[in-house]
């Protein structure tokens, strides 16, 4: 309902403008409006937002947006591969401290309610027994995990971390839509949400005294490491993979704590205890936050099918040597059907009731509660009771009861008589709304808000200050219509008094030193070496396309190359299956041939089939990668312009990622491994390129265009200046430790590397990958360009293939191999 009421501010600056007239017709229980009259603090916003972007509100959000990618936050909807740029609204939905103290309090006492629960339940079950929870509400619940009764989770504990939905009524009244306890997602939203808010609104957090967010994750991850046994312990975030729809915001969080990244096929358990595989062998893990399915944990424990789990972590657990947020079996309680009887079990173990009441819900596994839900389906919610599709409501989605008509309504009614338990009926809830910026100007949309809160060190539950808001895309106020939402939004909780500065990282006076960005977990280093080799492999073949298109920049062969030189191009490109045999020699063939090998990424590996092999890694390894680095890694393949053109743009986007990570990455150990994945691509590119333009019967064109490829054209120019000979240039693109671009400088580089990594035993022997890249540099040094031949050529390209080879087998994951090798380090 529209307010009649005249404008609550004058017009006289573009902010009191926005308001008034938004709340002309914004409806009464709007947050802005209800609380703009009372002098609130909404004015500030848009003042701030009238200094950011003037009288044009489209600006600011588009700022926000720009701010949202710039920090790398994303998402993606379940069945898509692409992530989705984060839709984040300039406006933040503002909350006053007093009215936060109530939410947080009665969060806290919901999750101490669950505890107590979840810790009934899978221990004495003292509520079922005495009929305060039906048995088929636990038993029948696929959340349920029957091999984790009678054990009690390391710390004692079995919840560590939650994230709960709020709507707000038309009252104002604060009530739970739903828990997520499994794998609650959303914090790190939470955290990005308020890094682009602060960079997009900057003189906001002084001007409304907003709490800070980093309080908050110190508490969880100190709760976490206080539950451990080890006083120093080792914390991961256990992901499901890239193709998760929160895996960027895991990937945030996750860096913002200082905890590794990790999947699954990263840990293995011996001896009840669990491991991370790392290039320095097994190091001790002794807390997971997982993100993960719970029934995906443990293939050995609870399902079999799970090849993304450990094998044998339930027993770690259970062993007490691993703390899991939140422990496996937490789940149960997040069923809808579990809200009918949170109530009056907060009644039953704490004396009150809860704080934060749960919108009406009633499980139809009981008769009374059936027989109301049949009564008044019309004017109810019908969804799944344990989030499994029933055969009543295909896809599981809440529906409605006013929408189900003719058959549909009588196979609902039908199936509900034959399995009721499937069912819970809930009250439509209409929420209130708040202004999001649509079409360049302020419209009111309905909203949710999410709450997160962690056990700190001691024990107690600290509730995130704001969390996120997700915004509907229609005016439709009714919760069920929503859905997911449209917009994020930031939550600010503002006070009177002024915030101290609170951040993760160390204070300026701290003594507190490390230049050992910690360990590296075998799949990372893999993930490096090979978003090294796709790099150069693109950038190579790149090469071999630009020249074949004529884009020599040798003054003596130009752009017209003899036909046996372009036919060993074509062979170069065919060989690595980039393109099919063209039909002749002509413009149109080799153009033909070029387009396939740059840009088609249906059957051929071409450079756009290499980029994506890259993308993927860049994809993975976010909490490893600048920002920068990973955006040109997501760009889009170019589609515009010649294929010169093209491939012009992408070249300079090599150039740019190669400097990204020449000059940017720190000298860690992944930077290493992605240093030695270039230096292996690059070597064996130029020992192919070698062999086919570098023989004793090589021509001007063929030097000329070896040198091209291996970029080392103004190298020879300023050494030589009587023209190309075979000999010279062989010795400056093979054997010249001097050249950057040539394959000694390269060996070098790789066994430099080699060098500084860490080795499993204590003996000062070198390891094989060590000897072989010693082996192999020795070779180059003793070697006379004059003598350079095809034989020579091969024996270094194999070589070089098994160095290759030696470094995956030692360093990166190999099956259960890791786990027996020699020199094993348990840490």
């Amino acid at each position: 309902m529209a307010s009649s009421a005249a404008p609550l501010f004058d017009a006289g600056t573009i902010a009191d403008r926005w308001i008034a007239d938004y709340c002309a017709s914004a409806p009464r229980d709007d947050v802005l409006c209800a609380r703009a009259a009372a002098g609130d603090a909404w004015p500030a916003v848009f003042e701030e937002l009238a200094g950011l972007a003037g009288d044009n509100l489209e600006t600011a959000r588009e700022r926000a947006h720009r701010h949202a990618e710039d920090i790398g936050t994303g998402f993606r909807i379940a069945g898509e591969g692409e992530e989705r740029p984060w839709p984040l609204s300039p406006i933040p939905l503002l909350i006053p401290q007093a009215e936060w103290d109530g939410i947080a309090t009665g969060i806290a006492q919901r999750a101490e309610v669950m505890e107590q629960v979840l810790a009934d339940l899978y221990g004495p079950g003292r509520l079922v027994a005495d009929g305060h929870v039906p048995a088929a509400l636990v038993t029948g619940s696929p959340f349920f995990l029957r091999p984790l009764t009678n054990s009690v989770p390391p710390g004692g504990y079995h919840l560590q971390a939650l994230a709960i939905d709020l709507c707000r009524g038309p009252n104002g009244e604060w009530r739970v839509l739903a828990d997520h306890l499994r794998a609650p997602a959303g914090a790190g939203y939470a955290l990005e949400n308020r890094l682009a808010m602060a960079q997009t609104l900057d003189g906001l957090q002084t001007r409304l005294n907003i709490a800070r967010h980093a309080p908050f994750f110190a508490a969880f991850r100190e709760g976490l490491a206080a539950r451990c046994r080890r006083a120093e312990p080792r914390i991961a975030l256990l992901t499901p993979g890239r193709l998760n729809p929160s895996y960027a915001e895991q990937a945030h969080l996750a860096r913002y704590l200082g905890w590794l990244l990790v999947e699954g096929a990263d840990l293995a358990v011996l001896d009840d205890k669990l491991y991370v595989r790392t290039i320095a062998g097994l190091k001790r893990v002794d807390a997971l936050w997982r993100r993960l399915d719970p029934r995906l944990l443990d293939p050995l424990a609870l399902d079999s099918h799970s090849t993304i789990g450990v094998p044998g972590l339930v027993d770690a657990m259970v062993a007490g040597n691993v703390v899991i947020a939140n422990a496996p079996g937490a789940g149960l309680l997040e069923a809808p059907a579990f809200a009918a009887f949170l109530p009056r079990l907060a009644e039953l173990l704490t004396g009150e009731g809860l704080r934060l009441p749960n919108i009406a819900t009633w499980w139809c596994g009981q008769d009374d509660a059936r027989a109301h839900v049949e009564a008044e389906l019309d004017r109810l919610l019908v969804k799944s009771a344990f989030g499994v599709p029933p055969l009543g409501l295909p896809g599981a989605k809440a529906v409605l009861g006013s929408a189900i008509q003719g058959e549909a309504r009588a196979a609902l009614l039908a199936d509900m008589a034959r399995r009721p338990q499937d069912y819970v009926g809930q009250e439509v809830v209409h929420l209130s709304t708040m202004p999001v910026v649509a079409e360049d100007r302020l419209a009111a949309r309905p909203f949710t808000l999410r709450v997160f809160a962690a056990r700190g060190p001691d024990g107690a539950w600290t509730v995130l200050p704001g969390g996120f808001a997700r915004i509907g895309e229609h005016a439709d106020a009714r919760a069920a219509v929503m859905g997911e939402g449209m917009w994020s939004a930031d939550v600010c909780v503002h006070g009177p008094d002024p915030v101290e500065p609170v951040s993760l990282l160390p204070s300026g006076d701290s003594t507190q030193l490390r230049r050992n960005p910690g360990t590296l977990p075998s799949q990372v280093a893999d993930n490096m070496f090979w978003l090294g080799r796709y790099l150069e492999r693109g950038e190579a073949q790149l090469g071999v396309i630009r020249v074949l298109l004529g884009n020599s920049i040798s003054a003596d062969t130009g752009a017209a190359l003899a036909a046996d030189t372009v036919r060993k191009l074509i062979d170069i490109l065919v060989r690595s299956n980039a393109a099919p045999v063209p039909g002749g020699l002509k413009r149109s063939d080799l153009t033909q041939l070029a387009r396939t090998a740059l840009e088609d990424g249906e059957g051929w590996y071409s450079v756009a089939s290499i980029n994506a092999q890259a993308r993927l890694i860049g994809q993975v390894s976010r909490d490893r990668l600048a920002a920068d680095m990973v955006r040109l890694l997501d760009a889009p393949f170019p589609t515009r312009g010649t294929l010169l053109e093209k491939a012009g743009s992408l070249q300079r986007r090599y150039s740019a990622l190669a400097g990204l990570a020449a000059e940017h990455m720190g000298r860690t150990d992944a930077w290493r491994f992605h240093d030695m994945g270039r230096r292996v691509e690059r070597a064996m590119a130029t020992l192919g390129f070698l062999r086919a333009f570098g023989r004793a019967d090589a021509t001007s064109d063929d030097l000329g265009t070896l040198l091209d490829l291996a970029d080392s054209q103004i190298s020879y120019r300023q050494r030589y200046l009587t023209g190309i000979a075979r000999v010279p240039v062989l010795d400056l693109v093979t054997l010249d430790p001097g050249n950057p671009r040539g394959i000694a400088y390269q060996v070098a580089a790789i066994s430099g590397h080699l060098n500084k990594l860490p080795v499993l035993s204590d003996d000062g022997l070198a390891e094989p990958q060590q000897e072989q890249a010693r082996e192999l540099a020795a070779i180059l040094v003793t070697s006379n360009a004059m003598r350079t031949d095809d034989a020579l050529l091969a024996v270094l390209e194999q070589r070089l293939a098994s160095l290759s080879d030696a470094i995956a087998r030692r360093y990166f994951l190999q099956g259960s191999e890791p786990l027996r090798a020699a020199g094993l380090v348990l840490a």
